[in-house]
């Protein structure tokens, strides 16, 4: 028998496959009509596993690695997932996840440190990357780095939960056409830890494709489209075929991205990392 890997953690996701069948399946109905959804076969061990895997994706797998700001970009990237955070008045196309990610693990009876404190969201305290650099070694940034530490686990209860509000979402945002084969495929892939892995994963890395601002001449590169690419059956293969649209469709926001982003950087770094999900 698999068993909590703590006693917080027990409490909280001792019903996750119930908590994502009721869910889901509610606000499909709401924003698409009746649908089936099938829960996730996921155990508490591999739901860690997951996790820790997300940490090496994104920081090495180093505690200095959880509090990052990219070159290039005007937010910080916090935790396992790198979970975006905006400075005070500034924002971009993409999504912020760090304030939710804070809420969520405030609910769940863990300590904040004293920066994230207080009612409401709070915004980034550093303005620039090079505020953020110049405070490494600062109490604030030293307390936030041992608080994204102490909270793996519930990072990666975070990562779980956006995915299971990932569907409805795409769904509601797919064509009519389409959304048969995206659930489809989305069942495809959670019959497997490993194919889980893929979608919590790429949802984090990517985001859910629904959101329009998350889109170069009109092309986005999150997980709807990469299902939308989809049209196998074979369980035993989805994670290659997921691997291989994922890679297509980063190459394409590649191709269409604006020059000044130099995004051609990153790319094979993000066909190495969707190669992980198949053991590439």
């Amino acid at each position: 028998m698999d068993k909590p890997y703590s006693s917080r953690k027990q409490r909280c996701r001792q019903d996750f496959r119930a908590r994502f069948l009721a869910g889901v399946a509610f606000l499909a109905c709401l924003a698409i009509g009746p649908l089936t959804v099938h829960a996730i076969t996921l155990l508490q061990s591999d739901a860690l596993k997951i996790g820790k895997k997300i940490w090496q994706n994104e920081c090495n797998g180093t505690v200095a690695g959880l509090t990052s700001w990219n070159e290039g970009e005007n937010f910080a990237s916090l935790g396992i997932g790198h979970f975006i955070w905006y400075p005070k008045g500034q924002r971009g196309p993409f999504e912020e996840s760090f304030p939710k990610l804070v809420s969520f693990i405030s609910k769940r009876g863990a300590k904040l440190p004293t920066l994230l404190l207080g009612p409401g969201e709070k915004a980034c305290p550093w303005n620039s990357r090079t505020e953020f650099v110049q405070a490494q070694h600062s109490t604030e940034m030293n307390q936030l780095r041992q608080f994204l530490a102490d909270t793996v686990d519930l990072q990666a209860e975070f990562l779980l939960a956006r995915l299971e509000s990932a569907l409805p979402k795409m769904l509601a945002e797919a064509a009519p056409s389409d959304r048969t084969n995206i659930q489809e495929q989305f069942e495809r892939l959670t019959k497997t830890p490993q194919g889980c892995y893929a979608l919590i994963d790429y949802v984090n890395f990517k985001g859910e494709g629904v959101l329009h601002t998350e889109r170069y001449q009109g092309q986005g590169w999150g997980l709807l489209q990469v299902l939308e690419a989809m049209h196998g059956t074979s369980v035993s293969r989805a994670v290659d075929e997921f691997a291989r649209e994922a890679s297509a469709v980063l190459t394409r926001r590649v191709q269409n991205s604006p020059a000044e982003r130099h995004e051609s950087r990153w790319l094979s770094g993000w066909i190495r990392r969707v190669n992980s999900y198949n053991g590439g």
